[in-house]
Parts: structure tokens; sequence; C-alpha cells
């Protein structure tokens, strides 16, 4: 193989592997404020007060939900302490410490405000 052809080859390698370890880079836990809400009805509660609505969509199944503003971010937890303060703070403002994939934050902890 020529100089060329290997330069090229060993440049194309390297491009790869770059790319690659830029997309390995782990996202970073964030601190977010809002009201605890759930995923069904976000910010328009259709039962009772927000707190009642909550309790009510997730004891059916929704999951719980932290809204900021017009956005709605899927809370992500199975850690039993986390969903106890989200039950208390539910239609209440909260800090949820978490990492955001998409519109769902992989909870931390939360904390009430």
């Amino acid at each position: 193989m020529n100089r060329s052809r290997r330069w090229s080859a060993t440049a194309g390698t390297i491009l790869a592997l770059a790319t690659l370890s830029v997309g390995a880079v782990p996202a970073r836990k964030q601190i977010f404020v809002g009201e605890v809400g759930d995923a069904m009805c976000g910010n328009k509660h259709m039962e009772g007060t927000a707190a009642e609505c909550t309790r009510t969509c997730v004891s059916k199944g929704s999951k719980f939900a932290l809204v900021v503003g017009d956005k709605v971010y899927v809370l992500d937890t199975s850690d039993k302490a986390a969903l106890a303060v989200l039950d208390k703070q539910a239609g209440k403002q909260a800090a949820v410490t978490g990492t955001l994939n998409g519109d769902t934050i992989e909870v931390s902890s939360v904390t009430a405000k």
C-alpha cells in the first residue's frame, strides 16, 4: 500500500474514533425546579386540585412529572424516598436533581421548594 492510501486509512480511523469518543461523553446531572404533576395531565389537571389529580393519575399508572413553564418532564425513578417526596409535593414546587434524556429526567434526588 502506498503512503497516500495508508494516510487516508489512518485518517479515516482517527476520525471514526474521534466521533465515537464524542458520543461517549456522559450526561451530567442538573437541577430542575418546577411543579410536581403527572405525565398524563401535565399542567392541565382534569380532576380536582393539582395535588388530587396528580395522585389519582399516578395511582392509575401515570408517572410523576415536573412542570417547568410550558415544558413537562417525565420523572423516571423507582427510589422510594424520591417517590415519597414527589407524592408529598404533588401540586407544589420541588427541585429535582437528575440527568435529562429527551423529555425524561432520570431522578437522583428530590427536595421540597
